[in-house]
């Protein structure tokens, strides 16, 4: 009894240690049209620093679950938070090798806090007596609150705070230090000795078909239509909305994610084990909020970009959870970690998606580029319908022979 109630005040913590790094992860994105006007920086350079912290993202999302295995849950965790205030504090610092190094830091911090949080939220909501469900969808909230929440502080903030560069940071960075201090005293299991002698472990559920076959084609969406949401759009209309540019965009970096929080129980409800529901309609879903993302740059629509940037983020909710449901499903409690950083390391693929339009502006445009993406979206959606009718989890696992390893991490 008294382990449970542990686990009930235990999860709330860790939820907000992944609150926090995400908050840090994503303060820098409303500000891109900041840098842009009071630095003269070009949209290639934001977008370049916007796409930065992946460097420090994905090695740290790929490694997080063997290094939690060898060190323990709260010391990666905190190894976390102590990344998100040192990012905090070089991004404060405003140089453009200070933001390239706080974007870098806040990447490792992210990818931390999403890979071993995850797996530490989950197993504390199980020994409170919920579902491992449950415990996916809790990680899910906090880390998509922390983008929201973070993204509306540091843009109310610069818009209308002194210091415009720096404050915002400042906030960030007292949060997580408090709660750094609350990690401190989590329950948390002891050290498994995964990894013990190295950083290859096994991940036997990467050569599942469901997840080769439904997971991988969907998860770089994830986070692609965030970023086509409160970072394209936003750069995309910002001579439309003249000197409130920097509002719009931290409005619709909280409409994406305030609609990727509140869409999350309709993501518990269509998930079923049997079919990919969730993931298909979260793909069509992104099909369809990039093609009115197309729309609105095409007619240089304010209005229009809101709606593209609400679909988008139901969209990014709905696969979100539907993704990290399939992978707590699919795998087992040896590699469960080491693939919850694989399927997030995945789907921050596309978040270079900005970078990647912002270098290749000059041939088509951007409302070009976004209905070709668009289309992508739908070929994507149409890999996965096909593989609708495969069995469930626990059904055709992959033999020994068929096991892939984990081999290393790179950006």
């Amino acid at each position: 009894m008294r382990e449970a109630k542990r686990a009930r005040w235990g999860w709330s913590v860790v939820a907000a240690a992944m609150f926090a790094c995400g908050w840090g992860g994503n303060q820098f994105t409303p500000l891109l049209t900041l840098y842009r006007q009071a630095n003269g920086d070009s949209a290639t350079v934001v977008d370049a620093l916007l796409g930065a912290y992946v460097l420090g993202l994905a090695p740290a999302l790929l490694l997080g679950g063997p290094l939690s295995g060898r060190h323990g849950h709260r010391r990666m965790v905190m190894i976390a938070l102590g990344c998100s205030l040192l990012g905090s504090g070089a991004l404060a610092a405003g140089t453009l090798a200070s933001l390239a190094i706080g974007r870098l830091l806040s990447g490792v911090a992210v990818g931390l806090g999403m890979a071993v949080g995850t797996t530490w939220v989950g197993e504390l909501t199980q020994a409170s007596g919920r579902s491992r469900a449950a415990g996916a969808r809790r990680a899910s909230l906090a880390l998509t609150a922390g983008f929201g929440i973070g993204a509306g502080v540091a843009g109310v903030l610069a818009q209308w705070g002194p210091l415009p560069e720096t404050l915002p940071y400042l906030v960030q960075l007292v949060f997580a230090a408090a709660v750094l201090l609350a990690v401190s005293r989590a329950p948390a299991p002891r050290p498994t000795g995964v990894a013990a002698t190295g950083l290859r472990p096994q991940v036997p559920a990467l050569g599942h078909p469901r997840f080769r076959r439904l997971v991988l084609p969907m998860a770089p969406w994830v986070f692609g239509a965030a970023g086509v949401a409160y970072a394209i759009v936003p750069q995309a209309l910002a001579r439309q909305v003249g000197h409130l540019a920097l509002i719009y965009a931290t409005a619709l970096s909280v409409l994406t994610l305030g609609a990727g929080v509140l869409v999350q129980p309709l993501a518990r409800r269509l998930d079923d084990a049997r079919r990919p529901r969730a993931i298909l309609v979260g793909m069509v879903s992104v099909t369809l909020g990039i093609a009115l993302a197309a729309f609105a740059v095409a007619l240089g629509s304010p209005t229009w970009g809101i709606l593209a940037a609400v679909v988008l983020g139901a969209a990014y909710g709905i696969a979100l959870v539907a993704g990290l449901v399939e992978v707590q499903r699919i795998s087992t409690g040896e590699d469960r970690a080491a693939l919850t950083g694989v399927y997030y390391a995945l789907s921050y693929v596309g978040f270079l998606l900005p970078t990647a339009l912002s270098v290749a502006k000059g041939q088509l445009g951007t409302a070009s580029e976004l209905g070709a993406v668009s289309l992508l979206a739908l070929a994507s959606t149409l890999v996965i319908h096909r593989s609708r009718d495969l069995p469930p989890p626990g059904v055709g696992r992959p033999t020994a022979d068929a096991r892939l390893e984990l081999t290393g991490a790179k950006a």
